[in-house]
């Protein structure tokens, strides 16, 4: 466990709408994700740094707790000779959930949290079906009914999702938690999703955030190019989210899985001259990664860290309206 906290990746955003020649306001959003093993500790102190820097709404982007072992926080190992008392597979698997709202999620108090699903959220005996009614309170929040009624949406709370916010950016959370890749019903959303932003011309903004990051990233070998399947449908993703940056919108790409934070993820030979900004942030708790080697071309890139992301307040800045 670390003892040194930071606050999570801040993104900036501008009003938009504000009038001719006047100075552009900014709002807020914070996103990490990531806090199984120690996010007990981590994500309490991401909160309070969320919280004094005025964010607007916290995005965890998956993996809340191990699952497939004992999160640390919740259970010391025996070598750190705590006396941890006497814990059963049965006893960890029934509080491990309600451990993440009470501890991590708790301390944002009343500030607006949405949640994108991880790969260890699946593992068995955790079912997606599990997720979907463990966490409906926020796949169902009152903004995200809203917005589906808004989109005459007839379903019912799913884990992927989007909202829409000051009129002008689009929040999209995708699932990419099982076998590495979306679904064909989600691909399908999401073509009509960009299809509707394409035509909206109030939308300036879409910012797609997922637990494992798009094929073709700096983190190839933990992403959703460890299946076939993943490739191609995070590569079909990808150039949709392209295709509508062609168009005028400004796309932004967020992803964890990997625990570490890095900028300018999709600046790589797989994508050539179809980068897009792209951000990993897997930092709120879980077993630190090192950075691949031989990374070049970010500014934020840090490794061995836990809710880093001092700099971050400069990600979004270059947005106008």
């Amino acid at each position: 466990m670390t003892t040194r906290f930071w606050i999570p990746v801040l993104c900036l955003l501008p009003q938009i709408g504000s009038a001719q020649n006047q100075p552009t306001a900014v709002w807020r959003f914070a996103v990490s994700g990531d806090s199984r093993n120690c996010g007990d500790i981590v994500m309490p102190a991401i909160a309070a740094g969320v919280q004094k820097s005025g964010a607007q709404f916290y995005w965890h982007l998956g993996d809340f707790r191990a699952i497939y072992d004992f999160d640390e926080d919740m259970y010391p190992p025996a070598k750190l000779q705590l006396q941890p008392s006497h814990v059963t597979i049965a006893d960890y698997l029934s509080k491990a959930w309600p451990d993440f709202i009470e501890k991590q999620l708790n301390p944002f108090e009343s500030l607006e949290i949405f949640l994108g699903i991880g790969n260890h959220e699946v593992i068995d005996p955790k079912t997606h079906a599990m997720y979907l009614k463990d966490f409906a309170k926020y796949l169902n929040s009152p903004r995200l009914k809203e917005q589906r009624q808004r989109d005459r949406d007839p379903g019912a709370a799913r884990s992927y999702y989007h909202w829409v916010m000051n009129k002008s950016v689009d929040f999209i959370s995708l699932d990419n938690a099982t076998g590495n890749a979306f679904d064909a019903p989600q691909v399908a959303w999401v073509r009509a999703r960009v299809a509707e932003d394409a035509r909206t011309k109030s939308i300036t903004t879409v910012i797609v955030g997922m637990h494992e990051a798009l094929p073709g990233s700096k983190t190839s070998s933990h992403s959703m190019c460890d299946s076939p399947a993943g490739i191609a449908r995070g590569r079909e993703v990808y150039n949709m989210l392209w295709g509508l940056q062609q168009k005028g919108k400004k796309v932004y790409v967020l992803a964890s899985h990997s625990h570490f934070v890095m900028d300018d993820v999709f600046n790589t030979p797989y994508w050539a001259n179809k980068v897009l900004p792209g951000w990993i942030i897997g930092s709120a708790g879980a077993v630190r990664y090192r950075l691949p080697p031989n990374q070049t071309g970010g500014t934020i890139a840090r490794t061995w860290c836990q809710g880093e992301g001092s700099a971050a307040d400069r990600l979004f800045s270059r947005e106008s309206s």
